[in-house]
């Protein structure tokens, strides 16, 4: 079905499970994203901790600064932004080479979900899923972005290693719960990124605390404060933390992300404030040195 660009070729595009180089395509040395000034991945170890919505309210939160933003989901097999940015319809072209990507909010956006109907698996192997992100990096009119922000499927897996390998990541941000088990998941991403040479702007604490509506009482449902002690002994930067709240799960699921929808709610300032420390990291990252493509090597 329609699962990517080149659909109906063989599902992946004509480069499926040929290697593809830096520029997506076999031997190609072609730089990827040359118009973007950097790219953020957002991550976690594994599913269920708010990932995607930070990503999405990460992006929204930059786009408010005035910075061109974009949004691409790199989750194939469970592509979640679609409904999370109230965006829906298929992406056309415009010169007939290219896809344009869909936009709202002031950000441009691609998904998977936008090229499958929303009951259809994807049922893939790693090469084909390579090819597919790929491509929507690439046959994309992404234009000329300050950011892109990725929002990265939970692991580590093909997924993550393409894009370490073949697309120029400024750095990553970690999403975790403040749970044991969150974090010593977060912990492989992390040093995921630091075996492939790329940097870890720090950690976010999500669903930190609950604040009863009702009564005001704060209850730490899934303990409090873990992701913050993790960055310290990891030697990173604590990002912030955002509390699990019933608005913040409302305003994702309805399409119109808090920090669009109530801009001025102390869960969308958490947002603002951590991407403000997020956009200092990417200049130190651009002052330092140009992002590029690390070099991988397996022993």
């Amino acid at each position: 079905k329609g699962a990517a660009p080149d659909a109906g070729k063989g599902g992946a595009g004509p480069d499926a499970g040929k290697g593809a180089g830096p520029g997506g395509e076999p031997g190609s040395d072609e730089p990827l994203m040359e118009s973007t000034k950097s790219i953020i991945a957002v991550a976690s170890g594994k599913g269920g901790v708010g990932k995607s919505t930070t990503a999405v309210n990460l992006a929204l939160a930059l786009a408010s600064s005035g910075k061109k933003v974009g949004l691409l989901d790199a989750d194939i097999y469970g592509p979640s932004i679609p409904r999370m940015m109230g965006t829906s319809g298929q992406p056309q072209s415009s010169d007939g080479e290219t896809l344009d990507p869909l936009e709202n909010y002031g950000v441009k956006i691609m998904s998977m979900g936008f090229l499958v109907e929303d009951d259809d698996p994807i049922i893939w192997r790693g090469p084909m899923v390579q090819s597919a992100l790929i491509q929507m990096i690439r046959d994309l009119n992404w234009g000329e972005l300050d950011a892109l922000v990725v929002d990265m499927p939970p692991g580590t897996g093909d997924i993550q290693l393409t894009m370490a390998q073949q697309v120029p990541l400024t750095g990553a941000v970690i999403v975790s719960t403040p749970q044991d088990i969150a974090l010593a998941d977060a912990r492989k991403g992390l040093n995921m990124f630091r075996k492939v040479d790329v940097p870890v702007f720090g950690i976010i604490e999500n669903m930190s605390y609950f604040m009863c509506p009702h009564c005001n009482e704060r209850s730490e449902i899934f303990s409090h404060g873990g992701a913050k002690q993790e960055a310290e002994q990891l030697g990173i930067d604590f990002l912030g933390d955002i509390p699990l709240d019933m608005a913040i799960r409302e305003t994702s699921d309805g399409g119109r992300p808090i920090v669009f929808s109530q801009p001025n709610s102390p869960h969308a300032k958490a947002y603002t404030a951590i991407a403000e420390k997020v956009w200092e990291k990417v200049e130190q990252s651009l002052a330092s040195k140009d992002a590029q493509a690390p070099n991988i090597l397996i022993q």
